[in-house]
């Protein structure tokens, strides 16, 4: 039996001080989620924490993880944090419907835990603090299907449902996701204390990053720089993947990115179906601020955003820019490399970039299903890729310049094409897929959830259980809407 009072709890965050948070409870934080039950669990998160199988057996397993009470050792609290919103100052913000449970040791270090709807926080700046069924299906899903397709991001444990009504859009029920991440730690948290001319705290701040993230930085010139260069190149990394699977974060607020570069705060996301990198998915990005073609551009400036509030602990702002000047070349090259494994290419050469960039363009033209596209390419059928088009020509031409590029190519066809269905995923997580388990979760059905999730654990695999799921989408997915809410 799984014994919670085993399990230790290191709470690094909770030690520098309440100018960086409040604990809760509060007079003013409700007991958890009222009935609350067990909608879904991630036996692959449970695994990285080093928990059984059966862990939510343990005792007040149910309790803790709808944010009604607590283990031994644990800290709840919820953190402060300021930030830029839709490219905007917002002033102050925090865990307005996180609860920060702590930091417990895990084979791989310390791993934070939080809730996510658990109730008001004092941050939750007039808001409920809850979470809904939809919203929380999609980041429980999403969080564990970006980890399975290795996009560095956080992580979901317990999904937890509770018939409490939530007024959004409508009436809906609430629900509460565990997450877990290595570190919850945003760009906003160092825009607070910045904005705020708490030096002191910022530094505090800068030095338990260091210290707990990136000790080798300690030893730089200037740590803090070093730091910055290190979340630039991470962030690079995580651009790179997004843009590749075609991953729209959908709401890259400053306050939404992780100091660790990963990816943090589902809501208004979305696996492109139809490949057009300037839909917009969040219907209050009335600009198209967050589309996927601009994401490289805002993490960039969200970078700038960061630098600008760390400026006050370095020792001018030319180290800053030095910092931050490998991320377009190290996110142009990584991208690079991600592009040519989906094309099936080993090694680089001159001309690689103008073919995936072509490659993308036709797909863009003719609206062509982007997963759909590549997964069929890598299986080397080309009629049947071409049957996507309209424009048939435009493809046969491209074709042509693809077949005698990989006659470059040492591997053989058949060692290439395993490669390739390892790197062009079956199936992500479309939006309808995800309107579909909500709607069933709606009515109690549970069965959709659990399939989908087992599924998306396994993205390469094409089974005779998954073909739904591998389909192209159906036309009523088009009219799909999210927000932040969703």
């Amino acid at each position: 039996m799984f014994d919670p009072t085993d399990l230790q709890w290191s709470n690094g965050f909770a030690s520098l001080g309440e100018a960086f948070y409040t604990r809760l409870p509060t007079p003013s934080h409700p007991q958890g989620l009222p009935e609350p039950r067990w909608l879904a669990t991630s036996p692959a998160c449970a695994q990285w924490l080093g928990w059984p199988a059966n862990w939510q057996d343990a005792p007040h397993a149910l309790a803790v993880f709808s944010g009604s009470t607590e283990w031994p050792g644990m800290a709840r609290l919820a953190s402060v944090y300021s930030g830029h919103q839709f490219g905007v100052w917002a002033g102050q913000l925090g865990d307005g419907r996180a609860l920060w449970l702590g930091e417990v040791q895990t084979p791989h270090g310390g791993v934070e835990l939080q809730l996510k709807g658990a109730g008001t926080t004092p941050y939750s700046r007039r808001g409920d603090g809850r979470a809904v069924l939809r919203s929380s299906i999609r980041e429980f899903l999403c969080s564990e299907a970006l980890h399975h397709l290795g996009v560095p991001t956080t992580r979901a444990l317990a999904l937890v449902g509770s018939p409490l009504p939530v007024r959004r859009e409508r009436i809906e029920s609430a629900a509460v996701v565990t997450r877990a991440a290595r570190s919850f730690v945003r760009f906003g948290h160092f825009e607070h204390f910045a904005h705020h001319g708490l030096h002191t705290e910022l530094r505090q701040l800068a030095d338990f990053v260091i210290a707990r993230d990136f000790p080798h930085c300690a030893d730089a010139p200037e740590p803090v720089a070093a730091l910055l260069a290190e979340v630039a190149l991470r962030s690079a990394e995580l651009v790179a993947h997004w843009q590749a699977l075609g991953f729209v974060h959908g709401v890259l607020n400053t306050d939404n990115l992780s100091i660790l570069g990963l990816t943090m705060d589902f809501g208004p996301f979305a696996f492109l179906d139809a490949w057009d990198p300037r839909r917009i998915t969040n219907h209050s990005d009335d600009q198209g601020r967050y589309t996927l073609a601009r994401q490289p551009d805002i993490v960039w400036w969200s970078l700038h955003a960061l630098a600008q509030a760390l400026l006050p602990l370095v020792s001018g702002e030319a180290v800053l820019r030095e910092a931050l000047a490998p991320y377009p070349g190290h996110f142009q090259a990584r991208y690079a490399e991600l592009m040519r494994a989906k094309l099936g290419l080993a090694a680089a050469q001159e001309g690689d970039e103008l073919l995936w960039r072509d490659w993308l363009n036709l797909l863009a033209a003719d609206k062509i299903d982007h997963t759909v596209a590549w997964r069929w390419l890598g299986d080397g059928v080309m009629g049947r890729v071409r049957d996507l088009f309209i424009d048939r020509a435009a493809f046969d031409t491209w074709a042509t310049r693809y077949r005698a590029r990989l006659a470059l190519e040492p591997e053989a066809a058949d060692t290439r094409a395993a490669r390739m269905r390892q790197t062009n995923p079956a199936l992500v997580l479309r939006n309808h897929l995800a309107e579909e388990v909500i709607r069933a979760a709606d009515q109690g059905d549970l069965a959709p959830l659990h399939h989908l999730a087992a599924a998306l654990a396994r993205p390469y695999d094409e089974t005779a259980d998954n073909t739904h799921y591998t389909a192209l989408p159906p036309d009523w997915a088009g009219d799909l809407e999210l927000s932040c809410s969703s």
